[in-house]
C-alpha cells in the first residue's frame, strides 16, 4: 500500500496518491538478462536503442499495463527524476516496505564504527543476495485495498558482524560485487552478464552486437 512506503519518508518524498492505493515493486532476478533483454535486443535490432535494459523493462512493463485495458496504471521506473532532482521514488524503500528485499542501514547496526563518513545503505533478497535489481513501481490508483497485510521483508543478514561486513563491502568495494554474495544466494549473475554490468555503458552495445 502507498500508505507504507509515505509513512517512513519525509513529506517531500510521499507518493501523491491516498494511503489505500495498491502499488506492485517490481524486481528483475538474474535471469531477466537471458530471458528478456537479449531476446528483446534481438528484435529491436534495427530500432534506435539508448540504454538496451531500461528500454526492455519499459517494452515488459508496457505489456503488463495493456493486460488492464479497464484500469488506470501508473508506472514509475527507478532511474526517473522530477523537476527537482529527486527521483520519482526511492526504489530501496518500496522494496522494504513492500517486503520484496531488507534494506540494510547504518541504523541497523548498533555498534557503528564509521564515524563521520557517509554509509549507504543497501537491499538484499533472500533468494537472490544482491543479485537483483528495482526495476519500477506500477500503482493502480482506482483499487483500494485497505485490508491488505503488510509482509514484512525477511532479515537475511541478521548478524551485526555480517551487517558491518555488508556495508563494508557496498560502500568501500562495490565494484568487485563481493556485497551479492553476503549471504547463500540460489541464483546470481552469469559470466556474461556479470561483463556486461561492469562495462561502462557507452560500451555496453558492443557486448550486444549492436551499433551505437
Amino acid at each position: 500500500k502507498v500508505g507504507w512506503y509515505n509513512a517512513v519518508l519525509q513529506p517531500a518524498f510521499h507518493l501523491p496518491y491516498p494511503d489505500d492505493t495498491l502499488a506492485f515493486v517490481v524486481l528483475s532476478t538474474p535471469s531477466m538478462f537471458d530471458k528478456a533483454l537479449k531476446p528483446f535486443v534481438s528484435k529491436e535490432r534495427l530500432k534506435i536503442i539508448r540504454d538496451p535494459v531500461d528500454q526492455c523493462v519499459s517494452h515488459h512493463l508496457s505489456r503488463v499495463k495493456e493486460k488492464f485495458p479497464d484500469q488506470r496504471v501508473d508506472i514509475m521506473f527507478d532511474y526517473e527524476m522530477l523537476p527537482s532532482r529527486k527521483p520519482k521514488f526511492l526504489a530501496q524503500t518500496a522494496a522494504h516496505v513492500a517486503g520484496a528485499a531488507y534494506y540494510y542501514q547504518r541504523k541497523d547496526v548498533k555498534l557503528d564504527p564509521w564515524g563521520k563518513k557517509k554509509i549507504f545503505g543497501v537491499c538484499i533478497h533472500p533468494k537472490y543476495g544482491g543479485w537483483f535489481a528495482i526495476r519500477a513501481l506500477l500503482l493502480f490508483p482506482a483499487i483500494q485495498v485497505p485490508f491488505l497485510e503488510q509482509p514484512p521483508p525477511v532479515d537475511c543478514v541478521s548478524s551485526e558482524e555480517k551487517r558491518i561486513e555488508l556495508l563494508e563491502l557496498f560502500n568501500f568495494h562495490w565494484q568487485d560485487g563481493r556485497y551479492r554474495d553476503i549471504i547463500e544466494v540460489k541464483e546470481r549473475y552469469s559470466e556474461e552478464q556479470k561483463t556486461y554490468f561492469a562495462t561502462p555503458p557507452a560500451e555496453r552495445f558492443r557486448l550486444l552486437g549492436l551499433s551505437q
